[in-house]
């Protein structure tokens, strides 16, 4: 997106979006750790895999590695076209582009949290975090 096409989004309407972005990260974080099983599978077959019977597993592997790869891309371009930008898959990361004091900051909110309570500057990142006035 563009820069002058950005969304910036309030505090409530970042919160609303929360439920639908729970559900979004809770499915890509369990993809993301099959596809991490996956992946280690393919690394210890690979030494194998023109062995006897080793190349239709690695094969078998290779495909489901495909599969969860365009079921990852879908779920982070599904939440990208809302506006929002996934920061981290492991973690269940988001940032919300916001406007604070007439800058561009981001509210951050992870997956394992009840809602959206945080804020930081635009190079501060997870660390820089700071709480929500109420």
């Amino acid at each position: 997106m563009e820069r002058s096409q950005r969304r910036y989004f309030t505090v409530e309407e970042a919160r609303m979006l929360v439920p639908r972005l729970r559900g979004l990260l809770t499915a890509l974080q369990a993809e993301k750790r099959e596809l991490d099983r996956e992946l280690a599978e393919l690394r210890r077959l690979a030494p194998l895999a023109f062995l006897n019977g080793h190349g239709a597993r690695f094969q078998a592997h290779e495909m489901r590695v495909a599969e969860l790869a365009r079921a990852i891309r879908e779920k982070v371009r599904q939440i990208h076209d809302l506006g929002v930008e996934v920061k981290d898959l492991d973690m269940g990361l988001v940032d919300f582009p916001s406007l604070r004091d007439g800058r561009e900051v981001y509210l951050c909110w992870k997956v394992d949290e009840p809602t959206v309570a945080y804020w930081h500057e635009r190079d501060a990142g997870f660390r820089g975090r700071q709480p929500l006035e109420s």
